[in-house]
């Protein structure tokens, strides 16, 4: 899955650089995150690093975007092929 900010984030700042698919950018109102690019940091760390560092938990899987952890690792290849 890719994951999603929610409208309790407090735009704090901690969560864009922390992402190394530059997935996260600030939309109209909050953070948001490009599905796109999100692999969850699979290719890159063990956990998504915007979870770790959000100090309101607003970063949730998004239900609407289910990939398995063998499709986010082919996203993360793709990515890095750019």
């Amino acid at each position: 899955m890719s994951l999603i900010i929610t409208d309790e984030c407090i735009n704090c700042d901690v969560c864009e650089p922390e992402c190394p698919n530059d997935a996260i950018s600030m939309g109209d109102e909050i953070y948001e995150i490009d599905p796109d690019r999100c692999t969850e940091c699979v290719g890159h760390f063990d956990e998504p690093q915007c979870v770790e560092v959000c100090p309101v938990d607003c970063i949730p899987n998004d239900p609407d975007r289910v990939e398995s952890k063998d499709e986010l690792m082919l996203k993360y290849e793709a990515l890095m092929a750019e």
